[in-house]
């Protein structure tokens, strides 16, 4: 089975998404921060990353760039999901190691097509 961690300080956010992806059989862990988020990527490294910028404690970008330095790392794919629009926002993401972009809010179809692109289904 695939692994994903979620990485939202919104539960709701999280729990949407943890019945999109459970429904594509990935096997479905939780962050609420990117401190949260690094600490299980340490524990056992998924191999894809759902991942908001918006965060306390630790922000999105500041996640991604330390977990491309983490042993490993290289390894996930990740796909930030987020309100930022601005093309230069995404520009960042995608520079910093962000395989996809997924703009909030999202539904199945925007999860399951960015996946897809990413080589994760």
């Amino acid at each position: 089975m695939k692994t994903c961690l979620v990485v939202d300080d919104s539960r709701v956010v999280r729990k949407v998404a943890r019945r999109i992806l459970e429904g594509y059989e990935f096997e479905v862990t939780e962050a609420v921060d990117g401190v949260e988020a690094l600490a299980a990527c340490r524990a056992l490294m998924p191999e894809a990353i759902l991942l908001d910028w918006t965060m306390p404690m630790m922000d999105g970008m500041e996640f991604l760039r330390r977990l491309r330095k983490e042993p490993g790392g290289d390894t996930p794919a990740v796909v930030f999901c987020s309100a930022e629009s601005s093309a230069d926002r995404i520009r960042e993401a995608m520079d910093a190691g962000a395989d996809e972009y997924i703009m909030k809010p999202f539904d199945g179809e925007i999860v399951v097509s960015k996946f897809g692109e990413a080589g994760l289904l």
